[in-house]
């Protein structure tokens, strides 16, 4: 597949060609519209417009087709697991992956896709599906109810289901734009974070129903849990900043700046080394906040509008993935020791990933133009 940052390269240098021309259009016709000058200025505009043409089918072959993703050093391209397509268009959000589970949310459709995979042959895997009104973003899973959470902001409810049968059970009315969800074991409670509303809601998984609110300073992307002081720590991406909250008494304590960071987006802890990694979509940055300081230790570059990370405690190796198509594979040396091991090309739109504990598998969730959508499978190369 074609790099995106090529085919931008090549956008850019046709919009300086046109205003290469357009200059040459006016000062020509200034001069006394010469005739064979004007006749050299609608060959150069021809010209522009098959080059446009022929760009324009370049970006709508590369967003149809998905390619396999370019060859990496540190990770094994699986393979692809097809899900249903329903429309023109399939834009997935979060996935969620427990015990040889994955679940997948449609932002587009609205759906819920669960694959079971098989582990010796990834193409036997099966695929069910929920349909569902309304945007869906997050799933939680509260294994000893055998209850999971599905959050759909266009229709501001977050939507009970059995796991196993996708069968659902209850639907509770939430705030505005309800997107991530997280179930915190240690206080029962299932978080949901409101961007538009600026708040969050906490849901009782037994009773099914809101038990409280917590007013947030800013837009909430993004939370993660830290099990070391059992904090929730939240970023919020208008004000470039995190918050730690304590659900218990359902309190903001603390909020830091994430400077450099823009627009901070995914969020994942290292509890152990007591390190924060935020993903910042304005910026295309991979920023590591220390916990116990308060402050953003060190910066590294990543692929392009990246929306998710996730980190693999046992290896030490943290992922991201952004809407430019790269998946950016980062190694941690130690808590304040970073190094970006590879940059794989993925496909225009894969924007999250998630990493599984136990096979160390990394899923990257693919959006679709005309073809199926699907999730790309890597393990790590050891």
């Amino acid at each position: 597949m074609n790099n995106p940052m090529n085919r931008k390269r090549h956008f850019e240098e046709t919009l300086e060609m046109f205003a290469e021309y357009t200059a040459a259009a006016a000062t020509t016709a200034h001069a006394g519209r010469n005739s064979l000058a004007m006749t050299n200025i609608r060959k150069m505009l021809l010209t522009f417009a098959v080059t446009l043409m022929g760009l324009a089918a370049v970006v709508f072959v590369s967003l149809v087709y998905p390619g396999t993703p370019s060859k990496s050093k540190v990770m094994t391209f699986e393979g692809f697991i097809e899900l249903p397509r329903r429309g023109l268009l399939t834009v997935l959000d979060y996935l969620t992956v427990n015990d040889q589970t994955l679940f997948v949310t449609s932002e587009s459709s609205g759906a819920l896709f669960k694959i079971a995979f098989d582990s010796s042959d990834l193409r036997a895997s099966t695929v069910s599906e929920m349909p569902g009104a309304g945007a869906a973003h997050g799933v939680a899973l509260v294994p000893e109810l055998n209850v999971a959470f599905i959050t759909r902001s266009e229709a501001n409810t977050v939507d009970v289901f059995d796991p196993k049968s996708l069968q659902q059970l209850a639907s509770i009315p939430v705030a505005d734009d309800a997107d991530a969800i997280f179930y915190i074991p240690s206080a029962k409670l299932v978080y949901i974070a409101h961007g538009d509303a600026t708040m969050a809601t906490l849901i009782d998984p037994e009773k099914r129903a809101t038990v409280g609110n917590i007013q947030l300073p800013g837009k909430p992307e993004f939370p993660a849990i830290d099990s070391g002081s059992g904090l929730l720590f939240q970023n919020l991406k208008d004000t470039n900043e995190v918050a730690a909250i304590d659900v218990g008494h359902r309190s903001v304590i603390g909020q830091w700046p994430l400077a450099p960071c823009e627009g901070p987006s995914g969020m994942a802890i290292d509890s152990e080394q007591r390190r924060l990694f935020a993903v910042c979509s304005g910026n295309a940055k991979l920023v590591v906040f220390d916990l116990e300081s308060h402050r953003v230790i060190t910066t590294l570059g990543v692929g392009g509008g990246p929306d998710s990370v996730a980190f693999d405690r046992t290896l030490h190796r943290i992922y991201t993935a952004g809407k430019a198509g790269e998946m950016t594979v980062v190694q941690q040396d130690g808590p304040d020791n970073y190094r970006v091991l590879d940059r794989v090309h993925t496909h225009y739109g894969a924007h999250t990933l998630t990493v599984d504990p136990v096979s160390h598998r990394v899923f990257v969730a693919y959006a679709s133009l005309i073809a199926h959508p699907r999730i790309a499978v890597f393990s790590p190369t050891r």
